[in-house]
């Protein structure tokens, strides 16, 4: 468990540097480095590291600390987990040294037709192939738990921990055909043309539903640990297992929504996508109301009255207090974002705008990424035996982290209004056209310096804590406000919901794909970006 975490921060101290980087050089503050491909070698590393790296690695370390922690009781295939790191740990080193090279500067989506060294897609399939390993573990430990523990109810933890395991296994299928059916024949020499528009579709399959692997890790902590953090009761454990599932089945079929501007597909189910994706923000909205709800009893338990009294009697002094609550502004304003993007229509004025990278930078970097940190500070006694993590430097780690994003990303949204693209290495601040904007590219310069301090700051605390050592109390999960609350028999078990998972993806996948694929003459020259 402490390996992935490490890796992780590792690899996320290094792609922070880089996007910080990446920010400076093309501001005001800085003469332009005469070179794009260095930008874009590095926004491919930024990507790649970000995307696929860190999420990777914090959850299945956050996953075997669930299996045991929740179940009670060893991982069982301790050997394979190892051997599923190391397969992570390969791909990670491949890729980025693939990258450093300069020889796949085609940013963490690919990109066809770009094509890429083929170390660059096989280090990506090797870290996808370590991740698979997990989602087998994850599946054989709950399936011996249940035949230990007949007719119990699955842990919430572990409940939602297997959710996200089958939702990876499912989503990175996409991508999967893509690098090995129609990039690597290409990259590795076998073919001189690709079909491009298959390969992005291919790629949606991914592209979105991976937000949901991403978020996983952070909804379990919602549920599971910030209750119990601040001294409260989680208000339904029910609710919490209706809203895995709901991301499990709708989550996968809506990813063509980023397709709007490509021709290759049709306009039916690009309407058909846009329909899905708005009800993929229910689940979130469940959470929302029953976190929310939790932290209300914590108030009240506090000894908060009236109708706003327990806002105040809530721990404000407490790190997962103010995570949670940053993670839900940055949620609101980055969920806001995404009905835009989502809308057929208003998709169109943010299309390939800074505003899209604005959205996910709250999403992932903001609200995803703010509750990774709170995991790793959670389970950090419990994994190192050191003494509890200083309140103080965590709280001032995360103010510098929620005021960094919103001064990082809330620019972009105002200059993606206005039709600045993203994807650019350099804007000609001497154009009177753009001349009004260059304060907006120095502000997310300098909130992403606040974000490089913060991650510094994390890393700090972390390495700190083995300094000193204690023994910790037994590790639990939040305790529910109905201690009788019945688990439904279908919200115990994950056979229907994955059914209804891959019915949904292939009725919404399936024709557009076999259209694609039947078409004539729709390949394209290959861009080799570098060579074997």
């Amino acid at each position: 468990m402490l390996a992935h975490f490490w890796v992780a921060f590792a690899g996320f101290l290094l792609a922070i540097l880089l996007g910080e980087w990446q920010m400076y050089v093309r501001s005001p503050l800085h003469a332009w480095v005469n070179n794009p491909e260095h930008y874009y070698r590095s926004v491919t590393a930024h990507g790649t590291v970000m995307a696929y790296v860190l999420p990777t690695l914090v959850a299945m370390g956050f996953g075997y600390a669930i299996t045991e922690l929740a179940l009670k009781r060893p991982l069982v295939g301790l050997r394979w987990a190892w051997a599923g790191f190391w397969l992570v740990v390969a791909g990670t080193v491949m890729a980025a040294a693939t990258v450093a090279s300069g020889k796949a500067s085609v940013l963490y989506t690919f990109y066809p037709p770009m094509i890429a060294s083929p170390f660059y897609y096989i280090g990506v399939v090797l870290v996808v192939v370590g991740s698979w390993i997990w989602v087998a573990l994850m599946s054989i430990n709950l399936r011996a738990w249940k035949k230990d523990n007949p007719g119990r109810a699955i842990p919430l933890a572990m409940f939602g921990n297997v959710t996200g395991a089958y939702l990876w296994a499912w989503t990175s299928v996409g991508a999967a055909i893509e690098v090995l059916f129609l990039i690597l024949p290409v990259a590795l020499g076998f073919k001189s043309t690709i079909d491009a528009g298959l390969s992005r579709v291919f790629f949606s399959w991914t592209l979105h539903a991976i937000v949901y692997f991403w978020l996983m890790p952070a909804y379990i902590a919602f549920y599971t640990i910030v209750p119990r953090a601040i001294a409260g009761r989680l208000y339904s454990d029910t609710m919490g297992r209706v809203a895995f599932v709901l991301f499990l089945v709708f989550s996968m079929p809506i990813g063509i929504h980023h397709l709007f501007a490509d021709p290759q597909v049709g306009a039916g189910f690009k309407f058909v996508h846009a329909a899905m994706t708005a009800v993929v923000s229910v689940p979130t909205l469940l959470t929302v109301f029953t976190i929310v709800a939790s932290v209300e009893i914590a108030g009240r338990l506090r000894g908060g009255t009236g109708l706003l009294g327990w806002v105040k009697a809530l721990p404000w002094d407490n790190p997962m207090m103010l995570a949670v609550t940053f993670s839900f502004v940055m949620l609101g304003f980055g969920g806001a974002g995404g009905i835009i993007n989502m809308s057929y229509q208003l998709n169109e004025s943010v299309h390939n705008t800074q505003w899209v990278t604005g959205h996910f930078h709250l999403i992932f970097g903001g609200a995803i990424v703010i509750m990774y940190f709170m995991i790793a500070y959670d389970l950090w006694p419990q994994l190192t035996r050191c003494a509890p993590l200083p309140r103080r430097l965590i709280n001032t780690q995360l103010w510098l982290w929620f005021v960094g994003m919103l001064v990082l990303s809330m620019p972009w949204h105002l200059v993606g209004l206005l039709g600045m693209p993203r994807r650019m290495a350099y804007y000609d601040y001497s154009n009177p056209a753009l001349q009004p904007q260059a304060w907006t590219v120095t502000a997310s310069t300098l909130g992403g310096l606040l974000l490089v301090i913060s991650a510094f700051l994390f890393v700090y605390v972390l390495a700190r804590a083995g300094s000193s050592a204690a023994t910790p109390a037994p590790y639990t999960f939040s305790r529910t406000a109905y201690a009788n609350e019945r688990t439904p028999a279908a919200l115990n078990t994950f056979g229907l919901w994955v059914a209804m998972m891959i019915g949904l993806t292939v009725v919404n996948y399936g024709y557009p794909i076999v259209q694609l694929a039947l078409l004539k003459e729709t390949s394209v020259p290959a861009i080799t970006i570098g060579g074997p």
